[in-house]
């Protein structure tokens, strides 16, 4: 294709994505009691019978809905925006390449709903823990906007951190490292994802850095694996 066909197929792409985004972010605004009630979930496990949202401006419960219909759509999309990004690329892919792309698609989709996933049934834990350390004297009742925004992040950076072993399977098959090098470098490995985690884990907590670390480790381990098999 010409640069204009290129530019062409981009903004349908990118018109798609954005159709799919809004009618989903439309369906999350409307079944927003039921999804604020999903996300209070692990609030309510970790603190019993005292898990009510404090509001104190007028605004927050209209921004609130805004956010979760937004974030909503967007996550409910994902698998259309992937699909979207995957038929862009195609075109351009050899036979080769084209063979892995799908699978590759459906790995990042798999591994990025684990992710979130671990982030909601682990972010009881840490609220638990932010709770107990700033001791018994405080009375507990969230602002619902704040307690949202640490959440989204969490689920949102264990999602994204749990695309590690699909990048480092890409960057074995590209020849860019080995799986043997992987391999001779794991203690070092293991020391990164344990930086990396204590830094990046929202809540600070040592739960949620377990959490995510160690399916991090297996997940270095595993992408090893599955490099070694396909280089036969």
């Amino acid at each position: 294709m010409t640069l204009a066909e290129h530019l062409a197929e981009l903004r349908r792409r990118f018109l798609v994505s954005a159709i799919a985004v809004s009618v989903f972010g439309v369906v999350a605004f409307i079944v927003y009691p039921t999804i604020l009630k999903v996300l209070q979930h692990p609030y309510c496990a970790a603190i019993p019978n005292h898990c009510s949202f404090l509001v104190t401006n007028p605004l927050d419960g209209l921004t609130l809905r805004v956010k979760i219909g937004f974030f909503g759509g967007f996550l409910l999309a994902t698998p259309i925006l992937l699909f979207q990004a995957w038929r862009f690329i195609t075109p351009g892919l050899k036979a080769r390449e084209r063979r892995y792309a799908l699978p590759f698609v459906l790995a990042s989709m798999l591994f990025f709903s684990g992710g979130v996933l671990l982030a909601y049934f682990s972010f009881g834990h840490a609220l638990q823990f932010l709770k107990s350390i700033g001791g018994s004297s405080l009375v507990t009742a969230y602002n619902p906007n704040q307690y949202l925004t640490l959440f989204l992040l969490m689920m949102f950076i264990f999602g994204l951190t749990f695309l590690f072993p699909v990048v480092l399977v890409a960057l074995e098959l590209a020849n860019l490292v080995t799986p043997n090098q992987l391999l001779r470098g794991w203690r070092y490995a293991v020391i990164g994802i344990t930086i990396a985690s204590a830094t990046f884990t929202p809540s600070g907590d040592p739960l949620s850095m377990m959490f995510l670390a160690v399916p991090l480790v297996v997940f270095y381990f595993l992408a090893i694996a599955v490099g070694k098999l396909l280089k036969r």
